[in-house]
């Protein structure tokens, strides 16, 4: 019988501790490993530096190459997300652009989806690393593959206004072209995106996954061939995630069910009392009815998650006199951690992102943490209060 992810979430990636004669996470940092001799070690490197997951003896040759830790990490979070393996890295924008590099083999084209988080779009806006991008509405990413298209790029929920993508109707539309789903807000505890299609799934684990604001790490789930792919990338990169990161990570996947949960019940909370201020034009939250008109809560995501967005009348002006006028909620950029943050998306993570994409100057983000929902609901009134 399949446990549940809750007991996953706590156990992944343990197995074999008990036989180690261990309970909490071994860390392993080193950066060179003895090798038994010339000739089994240079196979070693080669199995590990083209992609290889393990190599002859399990040598590890490189911590670049291969480390036990991030490994462990790696096990517990495709566990979690329903997929055979995982590649971690040292941010999510390393993993995108692993994922990018390893379907550049004479696939340079991607379709992606608006809105992605600001780093995402201009990446892939800029053309960086040689890729072409077609913008395209989720009802029309069929009719923009070409022949060289390599990937399929979205976000569900999207960063920063929360819209809601269906999964299973843009795997039909991909045909044989990979999908890659960024998962970040939802996180594996609210939606499984290689269940509906995707044939890559991509976490800033700095996000919830950490949860704390102190560890950095990007990550991808996926399958076996792909893996050996991200691997290769990885490894001539450089783009290794740090086995210190990996552990932290590790140690985030135990209690991110219960923070997901506590923190989206605040979301929601506020997300009702944001609706009702005279001040507010717009909220942007999945649990609200107006915000997930093709009803994937519930269907393709558990919950509406600890995300929301608003717009204030007043625009600009008035969105930066409130973000400023917090006091209990930090005027930080990121999400995900134990405590409360609030950013102007148009300034700061979208800032890069082309005009007609850019997010509206009076839209605020909000990252609902642990905090209790009375609290965050006083400081955000008096900051609204204090903008009017």
């Amino acid at each position: 019988m399949e446990s549940s992810l809750d007991t996953r979430a706590v156990h992944a990636g343990r197995a074999d501790l008990a036989q180690l004669g261990v309970h909490a996470l071994p860390i392993d940092l080193s950066t060179t490993y003895p090798l038994p001799d010339v000739e089994s070690g240079g196979d070693a490197y080669e199995a590990l530096a083209t992609g290889g997951r393990e190599a002859p003896g399990d040598s590890l040759v490189y911590q670049r190459l291969a480390n036990p830790t991030v490994r462990r990490f790696e096990s517990a979070l495709a566990e979690l997300e329903g997929v055979e393996e995982a590649v971690a890295f040292g941010s999510g924008m390393a993993a995108l652009t692993a994922c990018l590099l390893a379907a550049a083999e004479g696939r340079r084209h991607v379709v992606a989806v608006r809105p992605l988080y600001g780093g995402s779009d201009h990446l892939l806006d800029s053309g960086l690393l040689g890729t072409e991008v077609s913008w395209a509405a989720p009802d029309t990413v069929a009719a923009a593959l070409r022949p060289d298209t390599g990937l399929i790029i979205v976000e569900t929920p999207a960063n920063p206004t929360l819209e809601m993508l269906d999964l299973t109707a843009l795997h039909a539309q991909a045909g044989e072209v990979p999908l890659l789903v960024d998962n970040t807000f939802a996180t594996p505890v609210l939606q499984q995106p290689a269940r509906h299609g995707a044939a890559l799934v991509l976490h800033s684990a700095t996000k919830f996954i950490g949860g704390h604001g102190d560890v950095m790490g990007g990550v991808v789930a996926c399958g076996p061939e792909w893996a050996a792919r991200l691997r290769r990338v990885r490894a001539v990169t450089g783009g290794l995630l740090h086995p210190l990161a990996a552990y932290l990570l590790h140690r985030g996947l135990q209690t991110l069910p219960v923070r997901m949960r506590a923190q989206q019940e605040g979301a929601g909370k506020l997300a009702d009392q944001l609706a009702g201020h005279p001040a507010i034009t717009r909220v942007y939250y999945p649990g609200r009815p107006e915000c997930d008109p093709a009803g994937l809560v519930g269907r393709q995501v558990s919950g509406p998650g600890a995300m929301l967005a608003f717009e204030v009348s007043g625009g600009y002006a008035a969105a930066a006199r409130i973000a400023a006028a917090c006091k209990l909620i930090t005027h930080a950029v990121s999400l995900g951690g134990v405590d409360s943050l609030i950013q102007h998306p148009a300034s700061l993570t979208h800032r890069p992102v082309a005009a007609e994409a850019k997010p509206d100057g009076g839209l605020l983000r909000l990252s609902v943490g642990l905090e209790d929902p009375a609290d965050l609901w006083a400081d955000l009134a008096q900051a609204l209060d204090a903008a009017r």
